[in-house]
């Protein structure tokens, strides 16, 4: 590792390296040049210096160094509301089996919230966790970021697991890139696939560069390891007979502290997403909104429902709740039909846990045709009017 080395009695001040630093990255102050935080050792500033006062040194990269064996487990975070669990927690539950099951370690779950959250608590054995950990406090009725940031430390610190899991939620974005701040520690967000080394690090695989590659990570120098995982990305656990422990864990007061305050809370209005198992998926290949109208005909001939990809809500044709892709939803149902629909990998990578993917394409080298099942080379102006026929007939 190698940092920046200005020589004061060397140096001149000239200003030169100022000047031609593209980061705004240095400054005189006290009669010397100081570097921020904004300095990208693009080494601009060492080939500038007329009289050589500034040099890259190389230094010693001291990397911490901790005990995995004193981590142990898989941790879920399990987010609740007023209308139950998120199903998302079913699914990180049993990914945190299928991982705790290779290092033959124990899954964990930490549930907060008010009184209610008891009850709720008493389903998680029946789907995996063998130990449930329940903070219920009348003021962890609503989410204040900094109170559940206190309760989750304090839940670590005491289990020590060496993976935590949350969900890629709103609350979940939130929660969990503050919780690894707090442990100095290292978070991959919207992971699609996880698995687990054997030594417990985990490995972490998202798309990079706007999906075109899939990237491993892995965190082996701190625990715990903190993932995030986007809703119908894993599949859920079923539920069996209970088998795990519910610790009731105390509340303390300082552990309330907050610098948020909760003047009141209103339930919004819930808003359709992608829910169906049936969808019909609208691309590029559509050419007028109204078009739209034969797209959701078909949907509901089929008892789905009408989805778009990203370009199509960027024209405004489409709301981003019904919007499939890296920027928009992870689906997974049972059938899905795309007309006029590339595949790009940022599409992709939304539906291609999707049971069956029929695909309908003017281009018959369309990346989309290959992860489809059924591939159809034909416009779909001509296509789906049949389609919508023979389905109509079926049915009738």
């Amino acid at each position: 590792m190698a940092e920046l080395y200005f020589d004061s009695e060397q140096c001149i001040l000239c200003g030169q390296c100022v000047e031609k630093c593209p980061f705004g990255a240095l400054e005189i102050k006290n009669d010397r040049v100081e570097i921020n935080a904004s300095c990208k050792m693009c080494r601009l500033c060492v080939k500038t210096c007329p009289v050589n006062a500034v040099s890259l040194v190389e230094t010693e990269e001291k990397k911490a160094v901790v005990d995995k064996d004193a981590w142990s487990g898989v941790m879920v975070f399990v987010e609740q509301e007023e209308a139950g669990i998120h199903p998302v927690a079913f699914e990180l539950l049993g990914k945190a089996q299928e991982l705790a099951g290779k290092i033959h370690q124990p899954v964990y779950a930490v549930i907060i919230g008010g009184e209610n959250v008891r009850e709720q608590a008493e389903l998680l054995p029946g789907y995996g966790a063998d130990r449930v950990f329940v903070y219920a406090h009348s003021e962890l009725a609503y989410y204040r970021g900094d109170v559940y940031v206190n309760v989750m430390e304090s839940c670590i610190n005491r289990v020590k697991p060496a993976v935590v899991l949350v969900g890629a939620t709103a609350l979940g974005r939130s929660l969990a890139p503050a919780c690894a701040t707090r442990f100095r520690t290292g978070l991959t967000a919207d992971c699609t696939m996880l698995d687990m080394k054997e030594n417990t690090d985990l490995v972490q695989v998202r798309p990079a560069f706007g999906g075109n590659i899939m990237a491993q990570i892995i965190t082996t120098n701190t625990r715990p390891q903190f993932a995030t995982v986007r809703y119908k990305v894993m599949n859920a656990v079923q539920r069996e007979d209970a088998h795990g422990e519910i610790v009731e864990c105390e509340v303390t007061h300082q552990m309330l502290r907050s610098k948020i305050e909760v003047l009141g809370t209103q339930i919004m209005e819930h808003k359709k997403s992608i829910e169906e198992d049936v969808l019909v998926v609208a691309g590029r290949g559509v050419k007028k909104e109204e078009d739209l109208e034969m797209l959701r005909e078909l949907a509901d001939a089929l008892g789905g429902q009408m989805a778009t990809t990203r370009p199509l809500v960027e024209k405004g044709w489409g709301d981003v709740t019904t919007q499939i892709g890296l920027s928009g939803r992870t689906v997974k149902p049972k059938l899905i039909i795309t007309c006029g629909v590339s595949g790009a990998v940022q599409f992709a990578a939304g539906m291609d846990g999707s049971e069956c993917i029929v695909s309908v394409n003017t281009d018959p080298e369309a990346p989309i045709f290959r992860i489809a099942n059924y591939c159809v080379v034909k416009d779909l102006y001509e296509f789906i009017p049949e389609l919508l026929r023979a389905v109509r007939n079926y049915r009738g």
